[in-house]
Order: C-alpha cells, then sequence, then structure tokens
C-alpha cells in the first residue's frame, strides 16, 4: 500500500529507527510463526488481531496494539478484513517496554501517527517534517500496558493439552471435574498445577478462552445469539452480560462503536 513494499524483510534493515508498513489483509488471513530482527507493534485499526507466541495468546480490537519484542517467534491470524498497520523498531530505537509481548493502548494521537507514518518512505528524511513525525511517534510511544485478553501458555503437556482442548471447544462446559479428567488429574492437584503453571485461576482461562473466541466471531458479524449458543450460554442476556463486565461495551455494539470511544 502507498507505493511502499508489503514484504516485512524489507523493513529490517533500512537505516531508519522506524519503519512502518501498511497492509489491508482478509478475514482468516494467517502469517505463520516467524520472527524479524526489529521489535514490531502489531496494530489493526479494523476486525480483530490474534497474535500467539511460545508464551501465550493475545487478542486485540482497534484501540489496541501488541507489542513484540526483537527476535520473538510469533503468528497472526485476523478475524474479519483487518487493515493492519505496522512499525518495525530498531532495538536500541525501543521504548523502555517489557522484554515480553504485551498489550499497549493506542489513544487517538498515537493512531493518527501510525497511519502518517505508514505513508512517508521508508527511506524517509530524518532532518525535517518526516524525522520529526518518527520522533513524536516514537515519544508517543511510551508503556501504556492494559488488561488484555491473554492466554498463557503452560509448557506442562497435560494441562498444555487441556489448554488446547479448551481452545478448540470453548462452548463445552468446562468444570473442575471435567478439566481434571481431561487432564489426567485430581481437581485439587489441577488447580494447584495450572494457577503456577499460568499464573491465573483455571476458571478464568476459561472465561479468556470463550471471550477470544467471542470477539474473533463478532468481528464476523456473527449474531450475538449464535456466538452466545457456541460458547455455552444458556441465554444471550448471559453472555452479554459477562462480556459487558470484561469489556465495558455490549458485544451488540462493540465493533460498531466508535475506536476513541471504546475502552483503551
Amino acid at each position: 500500500m502507498h507505493g511502499k513494499s508489503e514484504d516485512r524483510d524489507d523493513y529490517q534493515l533500512v537505516p531508519r529507527p522506524v519503519a512502518a508498513m501498511a497492509r489491508d489483509l482478509p478475514d482468516g488471513h494467517h502469517i505463520p510463526p516467524h520472527h524479524h530482527r526489529r521489535a514490531q507493534l502489531i496494530y489493526g485499526t479494523s476486525g480483530a488481531v490474534t497474535v500467539a507466541t511460545d508464551q501465550g495468546t493475545w487478542v486485540v480490537p482497534a484501540t489496541r496494539a501488541v507489542w513484540v519484542p526483537a527476535g520473538t517467534t510469533h503468528a497472526m491470524t485476523c478475524a474479519g478484513a483487518v487493515r493492519m498497520r505496522t512499525l518495525y523498531i530498531e532495538p536500541a530505537a525501543a521504548p523502555p517496554l517489557p522484554t515480553g509481548p504485551l498489550v499497549v493502548s493506542v489513544p487517538p494521537l498515537l493512531r493518527e501517527l501510525i497511519e502518517e507514518a505508514t505513508r512517508l518512505p521508508i527511506s524517509y528524511e530524518l532532518d525535517g517534517r518526516d524525522g520529526r513525525l518518527m520522533d513524536l511517534l516514537l515519544l508517543e510511544l511510551e508503556p501504556h500496558p492494559v488488561a488484555a485478553l491473554h492466554l498463557p501458555t503452560p509448557t506442562d503437556p497435560a494441562l498444555l493439552a487441556l489448554c488446547t482442548a479448551i481452545r478448540t471447544d470453548p462452548g463445552a462446559r468446562w468444570t473442575a471435574d471435567s478439566a481434571a479428567a481431561h487432564a489426567h488429574l485430581s481437581v485439587r492437584s489441577l488447580h494447584r498445577r495450572f494457577a503456577a503453571a499460568t499464573g491465573v485461576p483455571l476458571a478464568h482461562w476459561v472465561r479468556q478462552a470463550r471471550l477470544i473466541t467471542a470477539m474473533a466471531l463478532l468481528a464476523r458479524d456473527t449474531p450475538v445469539t449464535t456466538v452466545a449458543a457456541h460458547l455455552g450460554y444458556a441465554t444471550p442476556s448471559a453472555f452479554a452480560a459477562m462480556f459487558r463486565r470484561a469489556l465495558g461495551h455490549a458485544p451488540s455494539t462493540y465493533y460498531r462503536t466508535d475506536a476513541a470511544d471504546r475502552p483503551a
């Protein structure tokens, strides 16, 4: 787009602190696991983006982005049509963000700076307006971590198999007893090992898995009644109440709400 390459490799060695790329991606588009020498900010101005690493899975709507440190292997999947705007940042120029992936807010000023950055030539002029714009972008990219739809990934094989099963069928009735039976553990051992491995209780992990699935379905304009049934809720209102508590908006209006009005 904007007459620029859409090959991420073309943005890694350019002698500039920031390189910005724009791509419009269709629903279901998947980018397999890869890594690159620059840090990356993955941001979609529409739809929802799911980013997966060995450390976990994150899903972000248009008010948020995922920060991926340099050298981190990650994959990405689109839900709905995604207008992806990516920043590739030299590690030495990167803001003081944590060494692992995290979700950051994208307030209106940063959003506009990212959009404008994608229109600049890859080898933009360091002096003058373009260089100052990129300097301001880096200043605005200060760490503002936000609560994320995040699924930490356990390394324990039994727990990993359980988490994979939950992601595959989040609408199943994942009680402590059924989850323990799936993992071939006692309920007490499951609770202890799951919390130690993921940092969250099993019930929280299941709820996050359902929210992540819901976000992807809603981004594809799936009716709320269909989403609620798919996730095992007895009524759409029960699902809507859970969604509103977690994200601050009703599921029926979440993707119709202007991005600036959504919770950051």
